[in-house]
């Protein structure tokens, strides 16, 4: 039997999308495991946090970057549907000002948590990281953003993300904002030891990934020590780049006719 719908102004939602994709978060046990793992110390807090934590998670599924658009979901009714009840901006800023130092490490642990439930489900063996890093451009003064490369806005303040992503599933892994002026390479060494540390009993060939930014010889010497492997862009170096086109160098053809070749040079000049 089908039940007649009623498509009236009220029934209408441009958020159909939400649906699979809250129930898919539903599903796979997401909401159940922030509420669980995530714990304010006021009371309070804890009983208001799923809420809020929903409201941000739907704005992002949609794209809003203004804390004020989270307005256009106060009357949807799909969101109503999931018993989701979209506060006002202000609320909501201010639920995000109970995080400290200890909670928001909790939510990176729920992360990592859910990065190896995704692992367990691919019954990978072997994976590829991607660390990157992106520039996030800010009007006005917020805390922690200052100048530094900002092609989106030369001159402007800005963060620095830093962040990992697992090729093969798609799925990312961890990350963190940085002053706009750090350095490339800063802190991706510990973000390695990490990643490697909550990965270290799941059995894997853990490959990282990284452009010439990372070229640096803290990260790989990290990598090597912790049993992984790493593919990194080096930089031209005028001593690198006379060896690599010395017509001695041998280079052997493997796959997707990429040639590769092994030598030990000192990258001082």
């Amino acid at each position: 039997m089908i039940n007649k719908i009623e498509f009236s102004a009220r029934n209408l939602t441009s958020n159909a999308g939400l649906f699979l994709l809250l129930e898919q978060t539903n599903k796979n046990g997401i909401f159940d495991l922030i509420d669980r793992d995530l714990v304010f110390e006021n009371v309070s807090t804890n009983k208001i946090k799923m809420n809020h934590i929903k409201t941000m998670l739907c704005g992002n599924f949609i794209g809003i970057d203004k804390f004020e658009r989270l307005k256009l979901l106060q009357s949807d009714p799909l969101v109503n549907e999931f018993a989701i009840s979209i506060k006002e901006p202000e609320t909501v800023s201010r639920f995000l000002g109970n995080f400290s130092y200890k909670t928001t490490q909790m939510l990176r642990k729920i992360n990592f948590e859910l990065f190896r439930k995704l692992l367990r489900k691919s019954k990978l063996k072997a994976i590829t990281i991607d660390i990157d890093s992106s520039v996030v451009n800010v009007e006005g003064y917020q805390e922690g953003a200052v100048k530094g490369y900002n092609p989106k806005k030369p001159g402007n303040r800005c963060y620095n993300i830093q962040f990992a992503f697992c090729d093969e599933i798609k799925a990312y892994v961890t990350g963190y904002f940085r002053s706009g002026d750090t350095y490339t390479a800063n802190g991706t060494a510990e973000m390695i030891q990490e990643i490697m540390a909550h990965l270290k009993d799941d059995e894997l060939e853990i490959t990282f990934r990284m452009d010439s930014g990372y070229f640096d010889d803290a990260i790989w010497e990290t990598i090597e020590s912790l049993g992984g492997k790493y593919v990194i862009k080096g930089k031209g170096y005028p001593t690198l780049v006379a060896q690599v086109t010395d017509p001695s160098i041998t280079f052997v053809t493997g796959e997707s006719g990429r040639g590769t070749t092994e030598f030990v040079t000192a990258l001082n000049t």
